[in-house]
């Protein structure tokens, strides 16, 4: 039998990238292009995404990695797609796009100032159905293009997620998958679908859908543009991917009820597995559609730990980076060394950037750091940087806290991938503030796998996404928590959470500037 290789293509916030498996799950090769979202100076919080640019790179990627590997495209039994949640794609009637936002645009204040003024309980009910708020999902941004842009929003024809938008490419067919298509927040959490009625609700076209395709199940083929652009042969299959959490857990083999992973990069992801798909009655988590048909998940987000670590290493650790220069290392390898040292709790020292998530009203006080005494031995940078990391663990503990709270469960154990699982320190620590056993997959960027496996089932590769996924997993480490710190870290949890909501409130009263806040708060 000929060798059957996978392909995903992974359109991150930062950058797209299109990786290349064979059916054991091993990567074979990887191409990667940075890109950027562009401001449009007239609109402030907007991020354009350039479809025709990115669609370049995105080619650029998938022929550089068939070069890369020197595989022939007639081998590539599937390929399938993943990317950044929550960014959207409007089409006219001849299916050409016509505008697009990238994942954390923030244009639309004023729509949802609107959508509130027009009915203060509409997005509570919408939560309700959807699973999420005007915080993050599409509503609002369609609104702004009918307000702002009342010609182009005239065309509108169909919307897609960016996931869609690839697989649109590729084969000319456009359908939408759960797991990406639900964090618009005009999706039927239950039934896996879109619900028109939410958009008659906001006086939105209700007709603008395109049909859904499950998880895992085949969309169409690479046509003949799709081919002469990305190098693969005309006819190879193509397969609805997921959004980049939910493949990153099937390529961790979070897969079944109760299971649990964190993903630690820019943003940290708390991701819970549910086989109900029931919403918080607080409103205070998301829930999505997980890539598993039949599972759904609480996902709850913290806000920029690994763009903190940066900005503390660039302001901070300037001779750290000089001298990993010299030593051929990471600096956070050198900065690590130093921050184990220091004991667990920082000497009683706190910081809050991101705050444990309140999805209905999301907010996160001004960055500060607090509680600590002129005694350089004891207070150094390294002691600041330690409690950078022990303040994440606190924020994952609030998540665990607020999903136990909804659901009535706990993981017996946590899976932690992404880049801050890549460090031992940090992972220690988060088995000991969380009191759980930490587990780190030898493959810490788990995304495109996931995608990859999808791909092979569609393809017939694999018979079962979920029994897939658990067997090509496999562990780098495991972190089994330390109890004297783990009673020092549950010590201070409830005076961090009473510090947080003080520096919450000086932020709500404009003493202080947010870190971050939601469209319209």
């Amino acid at each position: 039998m000929a060798n059957q290789y996978l392909m995903a293509v992974d359109a991150g916030t930062g950058s797209v990238r299109a990786v290349l498996f064979d059916e054991k799950g091993g990567q074979l090769g990887c191409v990667q292009r940075e890109w950027t979202h562009a401001e449009d100076p007239r609109y402030p919080g907007s991020m354009d995404f350039d479809w025709k640019h990115n669609w370049a790179l995105a080619s650029e990627c998938i022929r550089g990695v068939i070069a890369q590997t020197g595989v022939n495209p007639g081998e590539i039994a599937a390929v399938s797609t993943t990317c950044m949640r929550e960014g959207i794609v409007l089409y006219d009637e001849a299916g050409e796009e016509i505008w697009a936002c990238a994942n954390v645009d923030a244009r639309s204040d004023d729509e949802v100032g609107q959508l509130i003024r027009m009915n203060p309980e509409l997005e509570k009910e919408i939560y309700r159905e959807s699973g999420q708020t005007y915080a993050l999902g599409a509503l609002p941004r369609i609104l702004w293009v009918k307000n702002k842009l009342p010609d182009l929003y005239a065309r509108v024809k169909t919307v897609s997620m960016f996931n869609d938008w690839l697989i649109y490419k590729m084969t000319g067919v456009l359908k939408t998958e759960p797991s990406n298509g639900c964090t618009t927040g005009i999706f039927d959490l239950q039934k896996r679908c879109w619900d028109a009625s939410i958009m008659r609700k906001v006086g939105l076209k209700d007709d603008i859908f395109p049909p859904v395709a499950e998880c895992g199940e085949v969309v169409g083929q690479v046509s003949a543009k799709g081919a002469q652009d990305t190098g693969l042969k005309e006819g190879t299959t193509v397969v609805a991917g997921g959004g980049d959490a939910q493949l990153g857990c099937v390529g961790v083999g979070v897969v079944d009820g109760s299971q649990a992973a964190v993903f630690g990069g820019s943003f940290w992801q708390y991701e819970f597995n549910t086989l109900n798909g029931q919403t918080d009655a607080d409103c205070r988590v998301r829930v999505n559609c997980h890539a598993v048909p039949g599972v759904w998940q609480y996902e709850a987000l913290a806000f920029k730990p690994g763009l903190v670590m940066r900005w503390y290493r660039d302001a901070f650790c300037q001779e750290e980076v000089r001298r990993a220069k010299e030593l051929g290392t990471d600096p956070y390898q050198l900065m690590n060394e130093q921050a184990a040292k220091i004991p667990a709790g920082s000497y009683g020292m706190m910081c809050a950037f991101s705050d444990v998530m309140n999805y209905i009203s999301w907010r996160h006080a001004s960055p500060t750091f607090t509680n600590f005494a002129f005694e350089p031995e004891k207070y150094n940078k390294y002691t600041f940087y330690r409690a950078i990391m022990e303040n994440t663990a606190m924020v994952t503990k609030g998540h665990l806290e607020l999903v136990r709270e909804a659901t009535g469960n706990v993981p017996e154990e946590i899976v932690f991938a992404g880049g801050a699982s890549k460090g031992d320190i940090w992972c220690q620590i988060l088995a000991d503030v969380l009191g759980l056993k930490v587990k780190v997959p030898v493959v810490k960027e788990a995304t495109a796998l996931g995608a990859a496996i999808l791909a092979g089932y569609g393809a017939g590769v694999y018979k079962d996404i979920s029994q897939t996924a658990r067997e090509l997993v496999k562990w780098d480490k495991t972190f089994v928590p330390n109890e004297e710190n783990h009673k020092v870290y549950e010590g201070m949890y409830a005076s961090w959470r009473e510090m947080y909501k003080a520096q919450l409130k000086l932020a709500d009263s404009r003493v202080t500037r947010f870190m971050w806040a939601a469209p319209g708060l």
